[in-house]
């Protein structure tokens, strides 16, 4: 594939990613609010935003912690844990109780339970793209639906604010998201979601950790990844694209098989720096793009809050919470991502949520307006002036 159609095909593949997520979390707001699966008793009380942001933080910690001390099965278990819990959630409103059986007293879907499991398994046994993406798509719509419909629109929009300048300064100021995003990336769990660009690409195979290398380099800032054809790392302030996403602390992703889109750095190849001049892209000889899940996660949540919480009338798509505010939502965050990617395929690392939750809120408010609801009303103000 031309370096051309290996960019195209990324950013395609990457937005139908996005929106795939997005119809999700959008056909499970109803569903989930006739389970009574409300994760608070009360989604417009804003300081519901700050809990979370405290649990992310915690979080954060404890994979640092994990990754210092070398212990990244922890990572790896919790992560498995939490998809096949979430799996479980999406699975038990979707699937019919064809079979029910009861484990002390309690009746269980066995098919939703057994979906749930057969996902968690796989992740363990065999994490290649196709599954890690699966399960990604599952797990993102599936913690997207459940916080859309627990945060009203002025708590989503506090979260994402708030999350979208921490991203800010994890990426141009602390950069300790950098170290986060190295180790999680060794442990093949759906903290990404993986876009492959040739056809005998190999998530297990092009990413393991006997490929990573100079991660305690001097000259060096968090470390590099080489590429599965030996590429020559070049220091990771000048010459690597990466695209950040936070929210619970999963960290930071390399754009392209494993780490580097090679740049103008002093170590980088002579073949590479040929490659970037002519196609302008970035790409050189990559096999896959990555993503991070939780930037597809938070601005999808803004989404399904407008669906379940704003009073602008449906749109009647079948199978579907959707009115204007969540369309314009939606709309708003796949503008965002195009911008980034057009960022970040310029070679220089940028922050992911600032475009994407701003194109979230934007549109959210651009559509709530359109449909005649006062500015006051869509943020969610009301009850406070």
């Amino acid at each position: 594939m031309d370096h051309p159609g290996r960019v195209y095909a990324a950013v395609l593949a990457t937005l139908g990613l996005f929106l795939t997520i997005q119809l999700g979390a959008l056909a499970l707001v109803q569903p989930f609010q006739r389970a009574g699966l409300q994760a608070v008793s009360n989604p417009s009380d804003p300081t519901n935003s700050f809990v979370y942001l405290g649990a992310i933080l915690v979080a954060t910690g404890v994979f640092l912690v994990a990754i210092k001390l070398d212990v990244k099965w922890l990572i790896r278990g919790l992560i498995v844990l939490s998809s096949g819990s979430i799996a479980l959630y999406g699975f038990s409103v979707l699937v019919p109780p064809f079979l029910v059986v009861s484990i002390g007293g309690a009746p269980l879907n066995a098919l939703a339970v057994g979906g749930a499991i057969t996902l968690a398994l796989a992740l363990l046994v065999y994490p290649e793209w196709y599954v890690i993406d699966g399960v990604g798509l599952v797990m993102g719509a599936g913690a997207a639906g459940l916080f859309g419909i627990s945060f009203g629109p002025l708590p989503a929009i506090v979260l994402l604010s708030v999350l979208a300048v921490y991203d800010a300064v994890s990426v141009y100021g602390t950069e300790h998201m950098l170290t986060l995003a190295e180790g999680v990336m060794e442990i093949k769990v759906p903290v990404v979601l993986v876009v492959p660009l040739t056809l005998s690409y190999s998530y297990l195979d092009g990413g393991s950790e006997s490929e990573e290398t100079d991660a305690d380099e001097p000259g060096t800032e968090g470390g590099n990844s080489t590429e599965g054809d030996a590429e020559k790392p070049a220091p990771a302030a000048e010459s690597e694209a990466w695209i950040k996403d936070t929210p619970e602390g999963l960290g930071v992703e390399p754009a392209a098989n494993g780490g580097a889109i090679e740049g103008t750095g002093s170590e980088a190849s002579d073949e590479d720096d040929a490659d970037e001049d002519g196609d302008g892209e970035g790409f050189g000889n990559r096999d896959a793009f990555f993503i991070g899940l939780g930037d597809a996660v938070m601005p999808t949540v803004m989404v399904a809050s407008a669906a379940f919480f704003s009073p602008a009338p449906p749109l009647g798509v079948p199978a579907i919470a959707l009115n204007l505010p969540a369309l314009t939502s939606l709309v708003g965050t796949l503008c965002g991502l195009v911008v980034l990617l057009w960022l970040v395929l310029k070679g220089r690392a940028h922050a992911g949520l600032p475009l994407l939750n701003g194109g979230a809120i934007g549109g959210y408010l651009l559509g709530a307006l359109a449909s005649g609801i006062s500015l006051v009303s869509a943020i969610g103000l009301g009850p406070y002036l």
